[in-house]
């Protein structure tokens, strides 16, 4: 390893010294030292380097090499750490013998990645301390490589007692059953009473999705430190337990304890992410929160004030008000606010994002890197491409072109807009991928239903998978019916690669197991999950049951979804179209009446399509719209076409209580169908590419309207794009994408 590093081509250029060298005043090391640590402490490493490299070996000390490691690997400056070893083996070719630079080194190496020099080091030295010990264990777990990390633990239980420190790195990095082991022994050696394993082990309760035991543990703490408050905070939100997280925030806040941007992103995240908060306590608590964050000062950083502007969003905020909060003296109108009040419609309301960018252009103010990633994440909510391509030719003027973050956003955005050729040609066309440029096209090729080439890609990936590459392949398996590939992808990943599977893994494998007519199989793998199952394993396991007409499992999964979120219509809608599709209507009805009690209402089904510069909604029988009586027109003329060519309607799911062409009149007005129609009738002016027409619905596809697409873009000799809540169905020649399988 010290050949590798002593690579000549590496060196700095001013290693050769001569009598002309800059000297610290006295000519003594200590001055030098001194002067270094100066300059390290405000921030000037370049020049305390440069001092270095100009000074004669002679006044060069230990101490002066730690202080410069221990600052390259603070600011993770991982060239200048470099030619600094490369320069300290050329002068001093034993100063890896002496056991604090070592310590420093293998801290420095570990901080900037590089795991193996910093292994390399440790197996080299003569003797080790503790320190040698707790810097690579830590190494490894910022590295998520926690196996290793807990063998390298066990390991140092040999050669001695480790710290507090240790402990918490192990911790960080393990699952729960080591992280139970490393518990055990904590207790034992009588460290569990150290604030900083008290906060890696709530930490690692929390991950483990073990929130009972997280929150014991909080209790039972004589100290609570700052991270101690926000470790459990984190915790609830992990569990999606908002309220509990707002307790403890309220508790927090009237025992005086002070707070951080964490605690508030973390707070604000579990108002989001939670159910069952009232709405006007929510956005109670959500001003209450922007005072205190405009008082402190947070407000004035981007991440705190988007999390807020989201939380409020999701309550009810309207546009106003986010000028008049943000918009007034103690907020600057500038880059970063704009920014963060178009991340919070991003995703909620596209269309309102898309009009503030335009405002923020008229404002003279010029957009950043973040604020393109965001504008193009917004344009991912559209019917077609045509916004991303104008934000892209936007970015490249404005010199972005080769930035990694806006191409991975532009991928996104084009695969959500229906052009996955577009996403595929970004995705080629990039000089390096990231982990995320290739989570993104993965994510792209499920979401279109082409598995196969998703598996294709993975083998190709150079950089480790994470979580949300898992999930990407398990729901691209789970859209194309790959129930063996999927089985195979989940057991790996613990297996190969160390990646404990969490909710969203098991949600994906629930419903591959359940939607191949597997259900037992998928009913076990839930009672087997390590945490308790959320509203998303509960509803893959339903639509299974929907799918397969499996009564009694399916009630339930109904029981448990009503539980988490009782005013979601989710369980009811499924229930009632599993006993219609079974001929028991009187239960559907009873369904439907318990829904009118409790007052849950179903979501009514839109549909979007962009007809030139203007979106068009659609609702059911069109009755909003005002050109309805021709829609309506046309479409009984492309019916009795279709009939024809075979097209059958599909009355299983339709109201009992109704007369027969009751029934086909209802399925013959639904939204994706109007949506059809009026593209048609607008042919000149869509925004497509080629002769494609792109449908947008806000719920699922349903069987009669799937029927009638593929029949219809056979008759019209068109390709047919409907992106549901799900996925895309590409409709060409009778035949979908997802092979009548969704």
């Amino acid at each position: 390893m010290m050949s590798r590093l002593n690579t000549r081509a590496c060196f700095i250029a001013t290693r050769s010294l001569s009598s002309t060298n800059l000297l610290p005043a006295g000519n003594e090391p200590n001055n030098l030292l001194n002067k270094v640590r100066l300059l390290s402490s405000r921030g000037q490493l370049l020049e305390a380097l440069s001092l270095l490299y100009n000074t004669v070996p002679e006044l060069h000390c230990q101490q002066i090499y730690a202080t410069l490691f221990h600052e390259c690997a603070r600011h993770g400056y991982l060239q200048q750490g470099l030619h600094l070893h490369h320069f300290m083996l050329a002068h001093f070719p034993n100063s890896t013998s002496d056991l604090f630079v070592t310590n420093h080194l293998i801290n420095f190496y570990c901080k900037c990645g590089h795991l193996q020099y910093a292994q390399q080091l440790f197996d080299a030295m003569p003797e080790r301390n503790v320190v040698s010990w707790t810097a690579l264990v830590s190494g490894y777990a910022q590295c998520g490589r926690g196996v290793e990390c807990f063998g390298l633990f066990s390991s140092m239980l040999v050669d001695c007692r480790p710290n507090e420190f240790a402990f918490t790195s192990v911790l960080s990095s393990g699952d729960y059953l080591r992280g139970k082991q490393v518990h055990a022994l904590a207790v034992k050696m009588g460290l569990d009473a150290s604030v900083y394993v008290a906060n890696g082990l709530i930490t690692m309760y929390s991950k483990s999705y073990k929130i009972e035991e997280a929150w014991t543990l909080f209790k039972s703490m004589r100290y609570w430190s700052l991270v101690s408050w926000n470790s459990m905070i984190a915790g609830f939100h992990l569990a999606k337990l908002g309220m509990q997280a707002i307790g403890v925030f309220v508790k927090m806040h009237h025992e005086g304890i002070g707070f951080d941007r964490a605690t508030l992103l973390s707070i604000f995240s579990s108002l989001c992410g939670s159910s069952g908060i009232d709405i006007d306590l929510g956005l109670k608590f959500c001003l209450q929160l922007y005072c205190l964050s405009v008082k402190t000062g947070f407000i004035s950083e981007v991440e705190v004030a988007t999390a807020f502007m989201k939380a409020y969003s999701d309550f009810g905020g309207d546009v106003s008000e986010f000028y008049h909060l943000f918009l007034e003296p103690s907020c600057p109108g500038d880059i970063v606010f704009w920014t963060s009040i178009i991340t919070a419609f991003a995703e909620r309301d596209p269309l309102e994002a898309f009009f503030l960018y335009r405002q923020l252009l008229r404002e003279g103010l010029t957009p950043d890197l973040y604020t393109f990633s965001i504008v193009l994440k917004a344009c991912g909510g559209f019917v077609t491409e045509q916004h991303a391509l104008a934000i892209h030719s936007q970015m490249i003027k404005a010199g972005f072109e080769d930035e990694t973050v806006l191409k991975n956003a532009l991928i996104h955005s084009y695969a959500r807009c229906g052009s996955i050729a577009l996403s595929k040609q970004v995705f080629e066309e990039m000089g390096c991928h990231d982990l995320v440029s290739w989570n993104s096209m993965l994510k792209a090729y499920g979401l279109h239903g082409k598995a196969k080439e998703a598996l294709q890609l993975f083998p190709q990936m150079d950089v480790k998978p994470d979580t949300a590459t898992f999930v990407a392949l398990l729901s691209a398996c789970s859209h194309a019916g790959l129930v063996e590939e999927g089985i195979r992808i989940f057991d790996s990943m613990f297996k190969n690669y160390g990646i404990i599977p969490q909710l969203d893994h098991y949600a994906c494998m629930v419903d591959i197991l359940g939607r191949a007519g597997r259900i037992i199989e998928a009913e076990e793998l839930i009672s087997r999950m390590p945490m308790e199952p959320d509203f998303v394993v509960w509803s893959a396991l339903l639509g299974s049951c929907r799918k397969h007409g499996e009564t009694q499992l399916a009630k339930t999964a109904v029981a448990k979804l009503k539980e988490m979120e009782p005013k979601s219509s989710l369980g009811y809608i499924q229930m009632s179209n599993l006993y219609s599709s079974s001929g028991s209507f009187n239960e559907a009805g009873t369904i439907r009446k318990e829904m009118n009690v409790t007052g849950v209402k179903k979501e009514p089904g839109l549909s979007w399509i962009e007809v030139g510069n203007q979106v068009h909604e659609f609702a059911s029988g069109g009755r909003h719209h005002p050109q309805r009586e021709a829609i309506c027109t046309k479409l009984e003329g492309l019916i009795g076409q279709l009939k024809e060519i075979g097209y059958v309607p599909e009355i299983s799911f339709a109201l009992h209580d109704i007369e027969e062409e009751h029934k086909q009149e209802q399925l013959f007005r639904h939204s994706e169908k109007m949506a059809l129609v009026f593209a048609i009738m607008n042919e000149g002016s869509l925004h497509c590419r080629g002769s494609v027409i792109r449908i947008m619905k806000n719920i699922r596809i349903c069987v009669d309207c799937h029927n009638f697409m593929k029949l219809a873009a056979y008759l019209l000799q068109k390709e047919i794009i409907v992106r549901d809540s799900n996925r895309f169905h590409h409709f060409k020649n009778k035949i979908c994408s997802c092979n009548d399988y969704w």
